[in-house]
């Protein structure tokens, strides 16, 4: 999952940070006053035609962290200098080819007063000047949004783009009409609010095994709540692996693996027992570990277990379901293919420290982020849509039903 705030940003895949269109240039209020070149004559009282724009006006403080810069007009410029007013250190930036823009080679931090000095010359040579000090956009006056599958990402079939918001969204058509997701496979793709905070997108069924999908984020500046503003600018693109949905049947204790529509595997498991029962439902592999502490307080059930290197662990559900693998089990009588045995989740034969050739380590390896895994006959319930990325337990008509756009 990625965000795109240079604060937290890592190297808005993002997780994937973002928006398209660019911020209407307003005047500087700073100084721009001319300065002739020539010697004497009636020339002398001539001004410079170049017009310098700075796009933050001077003593503003709520400026772009993503389209702040600086544009001219009837003429080139010849200098920018841009520096964090109260150390006067520098920030880079990058003159356009013509001369014409310049703008900081990286995004802006919010909440953080900047100076700009620019000077400019029309085609006769002479020369103008503009200036501005102004403050970018307040962490308190803004939202992000962290995002996931991160760009130039492969995942599987069912992974859904899902926005998880840092505030909550009260004009949820205006955030939502800010983002477009498109599919190279041309299938329709809508948007569904869980909440003030979290917005997931999907088609109607399951994404077209190898085509590309575009996400478009342009929340720069758009209101989110009352005095709250968008600051993500960036489009986005990942891939559709191959499709592997696994379906795991309760009542036989087994999984059958297809992969683009082939049965590869019948694999036995041990679900849940009768005391702690699976979800039924479809889910999505969110995150994979090759090892992973399991601590049943966590999630609610005292001191069940305490399992430090649980392998081949793959989430489920927000609330703690897995498939992993299992190496505690009982070996003079092992449950797999024969009966429930866990505390919710799909247990796989596997040994300690995930070596050797286990039908654990073999799913873990055939699997990718965003791969379906379904579970039916289970006596428990279907999982909730928001539990996980599992929004494809809705119809599609309850999904678009949840749409603001």
């Amino acid at each position: 999952m990625t965000t795109p705030d240079i604060a937290a940003r890592r190297a808005l895949g993002a997780c994937a940070a973002l928006v398209i269109g660019a911020l209407t240039l307003t005047a500087c209020g700073g100084s721009a006053n001319a300065d002739s070149d020539d010697k004497g004559g009636k020339d002398s009282a001539k001004t410079s035609a170049a017009n310098i724009v700075i796009s933050a006006k001077d003593g503003s403080t709520g400026a772009s962290i993503n389209s702040t810069g600086v544009k001219v007009s009837d003429g080139k410029l010849t200098e920018v200098k841009m520096t964090l007013a109260d150390s006067g250190e520098a920030v880079p930036g990058a003159l356009s080819a013509d001369g014409g823009s310049w703008k900081p080679k990286e995004q802006l931090e919010r909440g953080t007063k900047y100076a700009i000095a620019a000077t400019a010359k029309d085609g006769d040579g002479r020369t103008t000047a503009a200036d501005s000090t102004f403050t970018t956009v307040s962490s308190a006056n803004s939202f992000i949004g962290t995002y996931t599958p991160d760009g130039g990402s492969t995942v599987g079939v069912g992974m859904p783009v899902s926005f998880n918001f840092d505030k909550a969204i009260g004009d949820k058509k205006a955030v939502q009409s800010h983002i477009t997701v498109t599919s190279s496979s041309g299938q329709k793709v809508v948007g569904h609010w869980f909440g003030e905070q979290r917005l997931d997108f999907r088609p109607e069924d399951y994404w077209k095994a190898g085509s590309k999908v575009t996400m478009k984020i342009d929340l720069d500046g758009v209101e989110g709540a009352n005095g709250v503003f968008g600051v993500q600018k960036k489009t986005v693109t990942f891939t559709i692996g191959r499709s592997q949905v696994s379906t795991v049947d309760v009542n036989t204790q087994t999984m059958t693996v297809v992969r683009d529509g082939k049965t590869v595997k019948s694999v036995p498991i041990s679900a849940g027992s009768p005391e702690f029962t699976t979800y039924n439902g479809q889910m999505v592999i969110s995150e994979k570990f090759t090892k992973l502490r399991m601590d049943s307080r966590t999630v609610g059930l005292a001191n069940a277990y305490d399992i430090p290197d649980v392998p081949h662990a793959m989430r489920l559900t927000q609330s703690g379901t897995f498939i992993h693998g299992n190496y505690w089990y009982n070996k003079g009588n092992p449950p797999f293919g024969s009966q429930g045995t866990s505390h919710g989740c799909v247990g796989l034969q596997d040994v300690q420290g995930g070596g050797g050739d286990t039908p654990s380590k073999w799913f873990y390896d055939s699997s990718m982020v965003g791969d379906v895994v379904i579970v039916k006959n289970s006596p428990d319930k279907t999982v909730t849509p928001d539990n996980g990325l599992n929004g494809w337990n809705l119809g599609w008509s309850e999904w678009v039903a949840g749409s603001a756009a």
